[in-house]
């Protein structure tokens, strides 16, 4: 009977145990279940309430604004304005699209957002002017994009409930409303991030760089503005490569006989204006920029095929008038506003690691307008946060350029070399043909239009081709005959970089005008274990081109002599870049980047007016000796 017992009350103990572990699991699966049925964190649409307003401007045209007020929301709150040409409204008539783009973490923070359509465009009254010119400082009846902004600031403050403090944002031509803001700000207006802005587009934004006309962008923006106020059109190719179509088109003269037949302005200012005249020089934004009493987060992407020469010279500007400590400068590894669409772990065949773009908008871009607009006071941040290409890491900055950088030249050498020893003396040049009539193509063909990919197409080789030229493997041209390369050894010890870049070419051609594109490549091991497909890879570090006529002036071109060599600078602006052990260093120089910049006849004239017979070929010579060096000077930080 005891031993029985025993046995009964074993049995029982372990049934109680079964027991309570029956309950825990079912209570942890419970929990489980619960968390896991959790509702998704809320949208704009359940946190937000829109309305539809016209504000008016102080000329009496009305200028429509969509306005997202936060839902049950108790305290006064700040207000975030944003101000495009391409349009606010939804199709269906929900939520603007810049709940999934810009405001896509700013929204969490529950601010009031006013998005606006540019006077002329869209649902807003009002006649568009392309890159309108500042008229009020000289006349102060006139009304430009600064006061358009200062009116709709002075509206919200007094027509929403707020707490008087108003921030900005905006990418591309909406930056450029931000950087007008700037000029002469209203006093609620608290935090400004100009981003992708340009700022002078004779010297190095969307239509010309230094004195080269920009032809695809410049070709398709007349559709995109003049045309039609309520849409955004798309140019008529009747051809998929737009390197082929433009051969085709001809001289620009063509493309108002063909195309335009004198109804685009902007155009017409393109052609008509291609020296760096009062036309430019008004539209100028960088002369406004006197002072700065608003904190200014300015942001780029070292890729942006678009805007990163002028959000660099903004910064400049800026810093050189910054009396407060109020200007910051930003740049990722992005295309033209890849940092505010999403997600972002690579660039065509470049990748970063991780999602930078998150990284961005949560720990940099909503702490920035969140300190200033919610709390009014800001807080410590490095002068410049910049992501280092080829480490994939971001470096912090207290300067920029550091000052730990030191120009270091490169030398290119005859026989296709690059070294920091300088040639001998006699070691000759290299030459090639450049024709007209067979240019260099800066994409690999097909090449799409710049703004607009084949419609319809989900193939991602015919998505936009401004989105991802800048990182193509540029083996696609090193067999050609008129792209000279010069490459470094194998690098024994990483190359880090960090400020300015130029490039000098000692010089010549057979006519009396050319054009000098300069290309900084970092040339992969043909050994790449992680990612084997990357081997060999030649990734375009930074590029830009010179209209050898502008080489002096931009406002006033000069030929130059057949034959004779000159000294040709060629500014290739600021990067952030280690070339680690292993890789290569590669400078590539040719003469066209067609149909990104025009054919150039090679000869002096006015290119616009050029007929089929005006366009030569010509040799070039690029001088590689002691007397007449070529090089490329790169900011070297030496550990």
């Amino acid at each position: 009977m005891g031993a029985s017992l025993e046995k009964e009350m074993q049995l029982l103990r372990v049934r109680n145990i079964a027991s309570r572990l029956l309950v825990a699991v079912t209570c942890a699966c419970v929990l489980y279940s619960v968390a896991c049925a959790e509702d998704p964190p809320l949208g704009p649409q359940e946190l937000y309430e829109k309305s539809e307003v016209m504000i008016p401007m102080r000329d009496g045209t009305k200028l429509y604004t969509e306005v997202y007020k936060p839902k049950h929301q108790n305290s006064a709150t700040p207000i975030i304005l944003l101000r495009t040409p391409y349009g606010v409204a939804d199709a269906q008539g929900g939520f603007t699209r810049y709940f999934r783009s810009t405001f896509r973490e700013l929204h969490k923070d529950r601010y009031v957002f006013a998005i606006q359509d540019a006077r002329g465009r869209h649902k807003s009254e009002g006649e568009f002017e392309w890159n309108r010119p500042v008229r009020h400082r000289t006349d102060p009846d006139a009304i430009d994009a600064s006061t358009d902004a200062f009116d709709t600031i002075e509206w919200l403050t007094t027509n929403v409930e707020n707490n008087g403090r108003v921030g900005m944002l905006g990418v591309s031509y909406p930056g450029w409303y931000v950087t007008m803001a700037l000029i002469d700000p209203h006093p609620a207006l608290k935090a400004a991030s100009p981003q992708a802005s340009p700022s002078d587009y004779f010297v190095g934004d969307d239509f010309y760089h230094f004195g080269a006309f920009r032809l695809s962008p410049s070709a398709e923006l007349p559709y995109l503005f003049d045309f039609d106020p309520r849409k955004n059109s798309r140019f008529p190719y009747d051809q998929i490569d737009t390197y082929e179509f433009f051969l085709d088109l001809g001289p620009l003269a063509n493309m108002n006989r063909d195309y335009l037949h004198d109804r685009s302005p902007t155009w017409n200012h393109f052609v008509r204006h291609d020296t760096y005249d009062e036309y430019w020089q008004r539209g100028g934004t960088l002369q406004h920029l006197t002072s700065l009493e608003v904190p200014t987060l300015n942001v780029v992407g070292w890729w942006d095929a678009e805007n990163l020469g002028g959000a660099l010279d903004i910064y400049d500007q800026l810093e050189s008038t910054d009396g407060h400590a109020n200007s910051w400068l930003v740049v990722g590894p992005w295309s033209h506003g890849q940092w505010a669409r999403g997600p972002g772990e690579s660039l065509g065949q470049y990748h970063f690691g991780s999602d930078q773009t998150a990284f961005y908008q949560q720990e940099i871009e909503a702490p920035f307008f969140k300190s200033l607009l919610w709390q009014n006071e800001d807080i410590e941040r490095p002068e410049a946060t910049l992501f280092q290409t080829g480490s994939n890491k971001w470096k912090t900055y207290q300067s920029w350029p550091p000052d730990a950088a030191n120009a270091e030249r490169w030398y290119l050498s005859s026989l296709g070399g690059l070294a920091t020893d300088s040639p001998a003396a006699g070691a000759g040049y290299r030459e090639f043909v450049s024709d007209p009539e067979n240019p260099v193509p800066y994409s690999k063909r097909p090449i799409m239009g710049f703004w607009q990919g084949l419609a319809g197409s989900q193939d991602p080789r015919f998505g936009r081709a401004g989105k991802l030229w800048k990182v193509e493997d540029q083996r696609f041209v090193q067999g050609r005959p008129d792209v000279l390369s010069f490459v470094s050894e194998p690098l024994e010890e990483g190359v880090e970089i960090a400020g300015h870049i130029e490039a000098c070419l000692s010089a010549s051609t057979s006519g009396t005008d050319c054009d000098w594109v300069v290309k900084l490549i970092d040339v992969y091991p043909e050994n790449y274990p992680s990612h084997p497909e990357l081997g060999g890879y030649q990734l375009m570090i930074a590029d830009d081109v010179i209209r050898a006529k502008f080489r002096d002036s931009l406002s006033t071109p000069t030929p130059l002599t057949p034959n004779v060599p000159e000294q040709i600078t060629i500014d290739l602006r600021t990067r952030n870049h280690l070339f680690r052990k292993g890789h290569r260093i590669m400078v590539q120089v040719q003469s066209s980047w067609f149909p990104l910049i025009d054919r150039n006849p090679q000869k002096f004239m006015r290119i616009p007016t050029a007929t089929e017979s005006d366009f030569q070929a010509a040799n070039q010579r690029v001088y590689c000796e002691r007397d007449r060096t070529s090089f490329i000077s790169l900011p070297v930080v030496r550990k």
